[in-house]
């Protein structure tokens, strides 16, 4: 059993549709770091745009998504989600590891790594930057799965297991990081 861990799909049924090639019979949850339908005025539109559609889409799923409020996310838009977004932050447990969700830039890095370590937290998901990444820091694990829609490196997708954190790239499924849980 796993978690999917997405962010930043800013309206792209695009980005949705590579997405769903990950949604197995074994994940339980996805957990998405905000900057849902929009993409706003500093980002070029992203292709397959469909705000619209990709609410469809997230309403229709029969899995839990737990989702964190982007910069680009509006009150509105909770008006079209049968699930809640989260501001500043999502927080649960999977697989006995506290979870915290948040978009990324109402705080800085510091400061979630100290709320982190306040919380004693297992894994911080975050998004905004559009830079996919994953790291282990002072024993907890960072995950930025970046943009799917509009990366600036690859578009990431995350996936949680019992025993690891793993980043793929979107585009050919190829593992770029794992964090063993053991190390």
């Amino acid at each position: 059993m796993s978690a999917l861990v997405v962010s930043d799909t800013h309206g792209s049924v695009a980005a949705w549709e590579k997405i769903k090639e990950y949604l197995k019979p074994n994940i339980v949850c996805i957990f998405h770091a905000g900057d849902i339908y929009y993409f706003g005025p500093r980002n070029p539109l992203p292709d397959g745009h469909a705000p619209g559609t990709l609410a469809y889409e997230l309403n229709s799923l029969s899995i839990p998504l737990i989702c964190s409020k982007g910069n680009c996310d509006s009150e509105v838009d909770q008006l079209v989600s049968n699930f809640p977004l989260c501001d500043p932050f999502a927080f649960t447990f999977l697989y006995k590891k506290k979870i915290l969700v948040t978009h990324g830039h109402k705080f800085s890095d510091q400061e979630i790594l100290n709320l982190a370590k306040q919380w004693k937290i297992n894994i911080v998901i975050n998004g905004h930057t559009h830079i996919a990444q994953l790291e282990n820091k002072d024993g907890i694990v960072f995950l930025n799965p970046g943009s799917c829609a509009l990366p600036k490196n690859f578009p990431g997708i995350g996936l949680i297991s019992e025993d690891c954190v793993e980043l793929f790239n979107l585009l050919d499924g190829s593992l770029v990081k794992k964090i063993d849980f053991s190390d």
